[in-house]
């Protein structure tokens, strides 16, 4: 990425932005390496964030007074770069939940920084903290959850054929997860390859949401690669406590998180809720609005009954 006169243009007006605006800090996503000093000094005193889809893009960044984020992430559009972006920098108190950013990005054409936004992050991201996203990341990579969240969240929202749909997914401690499932019968992933079986391929989860309505969890890996689908969790239920009307889906979530260090994520097929299960409890819970997701906080009580969804 050249540090040419216009591209040192967008940044001086970026920066009158953050003035004008009072913004907490200036995230700039980049194409590829730049001349880390320069963009430094026109940055004068704000806090600067710089992103790219990998470390090697960014190699010198810190060296300069620059905080960066590598991605890891390609062909996916722009808004969810921006988004993954944003979700890091707070995972990793960069920035706070509720603070102002303005975003420097390449809107229209990948390998030409020309657009600039103004982001607030409570409207953005919806009630986040870092303690939450700390939380779900102690497992799984913050991405990988993120993906399988999405795709929950709009299962939740759209359903399929127009009709609710319940399901779940269990991320992360693949290994022993498999110790403590078995097929509920046919596995529509098994045979496919590990590519053809990514989350983060947006073709894959469209398929995904094709099949959520099939009985059983989909079991993923770390990295968002579907292990297997179809699978019913055996685990025990002992010593857990959850919230009065969760179903059976439900306590299977929290049972193998439990016994595992998964992150267990389940849509309710009653009102499309997404609840995130972590060494057997809900951590969060995410309704599934047509709007930008809201992230709830979420008190748990003793059940009296459990009614199977």
């Amino acid at each position: 990425m050249r540090f040419d006169d216009l591209f040192g243009k967008l940044i001086d007006l970026a920066v009158r932005l953050c003035a004008e605006a009072q913004a907490d800090a200036l995230l700039i996503m980049l194409p590829g390496p730049t001349d880390w000093e320069r963009l430094r000094e026109h940055c004068d005193r704000y806090k600067v964030i710089v992103s790219a889809e990998s470390a090697e893009h960014l190699a010198g960044a810190a060296e300069a007074g620059l905080e960066a984020l590598a991605l890891e992430q390609s062909d996916v559009p722009v808004a969810e770069k921006m988004t993954q972006a944003l979700l890091l920098g707070v995972a990793r108190e960069m920035l706070q939940p509720g603070a102002g950013v303005v975003a420097v990005y390449s809107g229209f054409e990948d390998d030409v920084v020309d657009s600039l936004s103004f982001i607030w992050l409570d409207e953005h991201l919806g009630r986040l903290t870092a303690r939450d996203l700390q939380k779900l990341g102690t497992s799984v990579p913050l991405e990988t959850l993120k993906t399988v969240v999405d795709v929950a969240v709009e299962i939740g929202r759209e359903g399929r054929e127009g009709k609710p749909v319940g399901t779940m997914f269990v991320v992360g401690d693949t290994r022993r997860v498999l110790q403590h499932v078995h097929p509920a019968g046919f596995d529509p992933v098994k045979g496919y390859g590990r590519k053809d079986r990514s989350l983060h391929d947006s073709r894959v989860r469209e398929a995904i949401k094709e099949i959520a309505p099939l009985d059983g969890a989909f079991i993923i890996s770390s990295d968002g690669t579907v292990e297997k689908a179809c699978q019913l969790i055996d685990a025990t239920h002992a010593s857990l406590t959850l919230s009065r009307g969760l179903g059976s889906r439900h306590w299977a979530a929290a049972a193998i998180s439990k016994v595992t260090s998964a992150v267990a994520v389940v849509v309710s097929e009653s009102n499309g809720t997404v609840r995130i299960f972590q060494n057997g409890e809900v951590v969060l819970r995410v309704e599934p609005f047509r709007r930008a997701m809201k992230w709830k906080g979420f008190d748990s009580d003793l059940p009296s009954t459990s009614t199977a969804e």
